[in-house]
């Protein structure tokens, strides 16, 4: 049926039914404990998930660019992505724009769907642990290091002492468990979707969206106005679900961390060349 057009569309078109709203929620930045501009934890994202989720209608979309970060913030995030869900029944699509990777697919795979730009970078399922070593600097500058410690291994890994094989030893082994609860959650969510070995999908490799969709790492490829309108009609409305600003805001102080912690940031973005 054609909708009328012209004089009586003009006068009809307000009184036309509106088609479903989406709420969206954006989850933009590297994944970390501290609360700032540019950063993903639990914190910031827990109110704009609750009020997402307690809006009418059966859908949540979720736009996710992360290259990762906090192994323990993602999986709270995630958590609380699956435990809204089910309180309020309601399926969870997910967006992908320039990356899902680390934790940032960790936090994509709470949703019931995946869909990625065919450009995306998803994937990166490892886990790392990076620092710096400066055992010989102190030497040439003339000073010395001094450390006490109750408790042998409280030094583990200081950046000023020789690397210890038992230290290395450990570390891995930390690596190697917190691997394997990231293993566990992407295979209790997408366990029957993955069409790749264990050793080809859990080595921290990170792949394109369409290969992405090869491997079932996503489930389709695709933007968020394409695939809701294709799903709920042209009247479909998106509501973009906003941090809550107080009228009477302070700036920021900490200029020099602040720097420091958008240097942090861009090393982690840099690992995927973005």
């Amino acid at each position: 049926m054609r909708e009328p057009t012209g004089f009586i569309g003009w006068l009809t078109g307000p009184f036309r039914k509106q088609g479903p709203v989406i709420p969206v929620v954006r989850l933009h930045g590297v994944i970390a404990a501290e609360t700032r501009p540019g950063r993903l934890n639990i914190e910031g994202v827990a109110p704009l998930l609750d009020r997402a989720f307690r809006m009418s209608g059966d859908t949540v979309a979720i736009i996710v660019n992360s290259p990762g970060g906090s192994a323990v913030q993602s999986r709270l995030i995630s958590k609380r992505i699956r435990d809204l869900a089910a309180e309020h029944e309601k399926r969870v699509l997910v967006f992908v724009e320039d990356a899902a990777a680390s934790g940032g697919y960790f936090i994509a795979t709470a949703g019931d769907e995946i869909i990625a730009d065919p450009s995306s970078i998803v994937g990166s399922i490892g886990v790392i642990f990076a620092g710096f070593g400066f055992p010989r600097a102190l030497d040439k500058l003339g000073v010395d290091r001094r450390v006490h410690t109750s408790g042998r291994n409280k030094s583990t890994m200081d950046p000023f002492l020789p690397e210890k094989p038992e230290d290395v030893e450990r570390i891995k082994q930390l690596e190697s468990e917190i691997h394997q609860v990231f293993i566990d959650w992407v295979k209790s969510r997408r366990g029957g979707k993955l069409t790749a070995p264990d050793d080809q999908l859990f080595t921290g490799e990170f792949w394109s969206g369409l290969r992405g969709l090869e491997l079932g790492l996503v489930d389709g490829v695709g933007d968020l106005h394409e695939t809701l309108r294709s799903r709920f009609g042209e009247r479909m409305r998106l509501r973009v679900i906003e941090p809550k600003r107080g009228l009477f805001q302070l700036p920021r102080l900490g200029i020099a961390a602040d720097v420091a912690a958008t240097l942090e940031d861009r090393t982690v973005w840099s690992r995927l060349g973005l």
